[in-house]
Order: C-alpha cells, then structure tokens, then sequence
C-alpha cells in the first residue's frame, strides 16, 4: 500500500524507507540522505517526491563522492521528456550475480544488493540451498528480477551478461581449523569459480571475498590470465570491511559524526598485513601513541572480536555483508559513469614492491583508473614501521596464492 505520510529517502551502495519517527531500514544510509514532505518515489512501490532535499553526507560511500552524485541526480532530473513531478529517476540497469547467495555473507548481501536502485538483474548461485533464497527475496518489491541457479550445471547461465560478480563462496575459519585448511578448501572453490567467471562474463567487475583474500586474489589473477582475459583493473579483493570498521572505531574512540568519517586501510586483508593510516584520517584527528597502537590491533583482531562474541557459532557475516554491498554499489556507481568513486581495494599494484596491494582507487567504467600514491607518502613513523613488518607476511601469503594456481591447470 502506497503511503502519503512524510518519510526518507537514502541512496546509494543501500536504499532505505521508512515514515518519519520510525527506525530506518538501514542504520548506515549511502551516499545522501534525501527528505521530502510529499510522498515517495515510485520504488517500492510509492510516488515520486516532487522535490529532493539532500541535507547530510553519510560515510557510507564518503564525502568525497557525495558532491557528483548530487550533480548527477541534478542532471539526470534535467533530461528532456522526463516528467516534470519526477525531482529523481532512478534506473536500474545492471546485473549482478552472488556466487555463494545461500551462506552467511551471501543471504544478507543478498538483501542489500536487492535494494540498490541501481540493480536490474540479481542472480543468485550456491551449490545447495539458494531457490528458496531467491523466492524470500523475489517478494522483495525493489526493481530487480531475481534469479536462483543450483549447481555447477548452472553456473554458467549465471554468469552470462553478468556485469559484477561478487565471491563470497567458501567456508569462514572454524575453532581447530588450520589456515592451510582453510586455504586449500577455499582456493579450489574460488579456481572453479573464476574459471567459469572467465568463460561466461570475462568482462565483468570480479569481488573476491572469500578468504583468505591475500591469496585468492592473485589466485583469481593466475586463473584469468590461464584463460587469456586477465584485466588486473578489474579484479578486486573486498577489503571494505577494514574501512568501515576502521571509521566506526575511530569515531567511537574520538566521539565524531560517522558520516564525516575516512579512515584509509592499505597492506592486505589478515591480521598485520591489515594497516589502517591513522594519520590520514578524515576530519583531521590526533592520537596518542597509545590510541594508535589499541586502535590499529583493534582494527587488524575485529574478526575475532566478533567470532568470539559469537562463541564459535559464527563469524562477521553482516558486517562483512554491508561492506560488501557497499563496494559493489561503488562500482555499479562507477559503471554507470559517476567520476568521483574512490575505494580501498587488494588489487594488482606498482605502489610498493609486493604484486598486490591494497590501497586507495579510483573506479570509473572499465575498472580502476587511478591508484592514489599519495595515502602511502607522508606515513607516520609507526606506520612506516607497521609497513615494512607486514610485507614478508603479505609476501608469503600472495606466492601461496599463484603457487597453488600454477599447480592446477585451469579447465578448458
């Protein structure tokens, strides 16, 4: 049922609804919070507002690309034959695929990705357990048709014409269970994956999330190059997380808005090789020594933070979910040719000696256009320090992850 009360409106890597005076949807709205008090846009199911407020900037995507994606909202409400009562048109016009929907990242970014006003296709692929996550989903009413595929017999048909493809696929480390457990269990998955990624959709942004990310990516690189479409400025290890735990921490430590929030994380994505740049923090921030070195092992031990208040019944699914989802909106973002996209990422890189690295990027149509050398220029005296002990881990951890593909030739 349509409702004509005054709600909100926020857009980006999430949409959230929801009548003034009651909780939203999402805790963490996008790129811009927009208020009416006229009745809503005709997603989900309500009418267009007649105009478009947009008093805040969240941290969900950063400050730095709220300001276009204003400007693009202004221009795409300017084109001829647009109805005049539209102040905002959103168009959904990309398709996604979850490689993994049915687990416990993949559910809930599952969720988040339905949301997106950006999204005109979601498939959704598991080995088990995925149609009726898909039928959960497809009640859904947000623009996307949603698509459930079982099996290796059906991955292929999910991927065609598949733009990104996220790889939350695998299992989360479990009490007993090695790293080199986990890494051979997950590596295979990921192999067989991108092999069929390589096959189906060579052109599509690749979100590697399954862990440990260190080695799947340059995993997922070997794989792509055995098969002859390797484009390293499409390939993605998802160190979202990192970010968001890193400005959530630092906002709670030094009582500031969220929204204002940027802290930027480089290195890798596992325990030391994760090093947030304290001294870059945005609004600029002092810390003590002490601050910087709990803040940084808070950061780098979140994981087991949130596996031990589990008490071993899980891991940070949600959170990982979230940022997740958050990635992939900057990409549909970039696709779809906003020019002011920037977020950390483990990709290929020349900006220190290791292969990969993660860093600050900047994203546009075909994937990253830009590394930002600056973020590693003018560290602090600890985190140069903290830089050098994490590249033999991080070193070690990428050889594993070719080493292991160069092992096992891909299938035709």
């Amino acid at each position: 049922m349509a409702t004509t009360s005054a709600a909100t409106f926020s857009i980006g890597s999430t949409v959230s609804f929801g009548r003034r005076g009651s909780p939203p949807l999402l805790t963490k709205p996008s790129a811009a919070r927009c208020t009416s008090q006229n009745s809503l846009a005709s997603f989900s199911g309500l009418k267009a507002a007649t105009s478009v407020n947009c008093d805040s900037e969240s941290s969900f995507l950063g400050k730095e690309s709220s300001a276009a994606l204003r400007g693009s909202f202004a221009r795409k409400a300017q084109k001829p034959n647009q109805s005049s009562h539209h102040g905002l048109q959103l168009q959904a016009s990309y398709k996604v695929a979850i490689l993994g929907a049915a687990g416990g990242i993949g559910q809930p970014l599952a969720l988040l990705i339905k949301m997106s006003p950006l999204v005109s296709a979601l498939n959704l692929y598991d080995i088990a357990n995925v149609k009726g996550v898909a039928a959960d989903l497809s009640h859904c009413n947000t623009p996307s048709q949603v698509l459930d595929f079982t099996g290796a017999s059906e991955l292929g048909n999910c991927l065609k014409g598949v733009n990104v493809v996220v790889i939350p696929a695998g299992v989360p480390r479990k009490p007993g269970m090695t790293r080199d457990d986990l890494f051979n269990i997950n590596a295979n998955i990921v192999k067989t994956l991108v092999e069929a990624v390589a096959d189906n959709c060579p052109d599509a942004f690749i979100h590697v999330i399954s862990n440990p990310v260190n080695s799947t990516v340059p995993i997922a690189a070997e794989v792509l190059k055995q098969k002859g479409v390797y484009d390293p400025k499409k390939l993605f290890g998802v160190t979202t997380l990192d970010v968001v735990r890193a400005n959530t921490f630092v906002a709670e430590k030094k009582n500031l808005k969220l929204i204002d929030v940027d802290v930027p994380v480089i290195g890798g994505h596992a325990g030391i090789t994760i090093l947030p740049l304290l001294s870059k923090t945005k609004p600029s921030v002092s810390f003590s020594d002490e601050e910087v070195e709990q803040l940084t092992i808070r950061i780098q031990n979140a994981g087991t933070e949130v596996v031990e208040a589990k008490a071993g019944a899980g891991s940070a699914t949600l959170s990982m979910a979230y940022a997740a989802a958050r990635f992939v909106e900057s990409s549909l973002r970039a696709l779809d040719g906003d020019g002011d996209v920037y977020e950390c990422s483990f990709v290929q890189s020349d900006l220190t000696d290791l292969p990969f690295f993660a860093s600050r990027v900047k994203l546009g149509r075909r994937g990253i256009e830009a590394m930002i050398p600056s973020d590693l220029q003018g560290l602090s005296e600890y985190e140069e320090k903290a830089l050098e002990a994490l590249k033999p881990e991080l070193k070690a951890s990428i050889e594993k992850g070719i080493a292991f593909a160069q092992k096992q030739p891909v299938t035709a």
